[in-house]
């Protein structure tokens, strides 16, 4: 009897200890289809944490995104953040500069002209 009562009391910790350290592992998804719903190419994408006091480099790098494609990027700086500001860069050379978006609750994000 103390012998499975020592295995199940094992057991218990084994499982309390594997969801106590597993939480972490259970991070918030943080890939946004990012949808360009203008008339205009976006030539340069950019996603930087919202502390952050610069942007990060262009996403896109050398592809585009025409009127009406997306593409499914992950945000994701390695930080744990979830709030993050965006900037498109279009063809006409306009950009437009989105702050605190929260990548961690949405799961798209589509440029539209206003």
């Amino acid at each position: 009897m103390t012998a499975i009562r020592s295995m199940f009391a094992a057991a218990l910790l084994a499982l309390v200890c594997g969801v106590v350290s597993s939480s972490p592992a259970h991070a918030a998804d943080r890939h946004v289809k990012v949808v360009n719903g203008t008339h205009y190419t976006i030539v340069r994408f950019f996603a930087s944490s919202a502390d952050s006091e610069s942007w990060e480099e262009d996403i896109l790098g050398d592809n585009v995104l025409k009127p009406g494609q997306s593409a499914r990027i992950n945000i994701d700086d390695g930080s744990g953040a979830c709030i993050f500001d965006f900037k498109a860069v279009f063809s006409d050379g306009d950009s437009l500069v989105r702050r605190g978006v929260n990548v961690c609750e949405i799961s798209t994000y589509t440029y539209t002209e206003d």
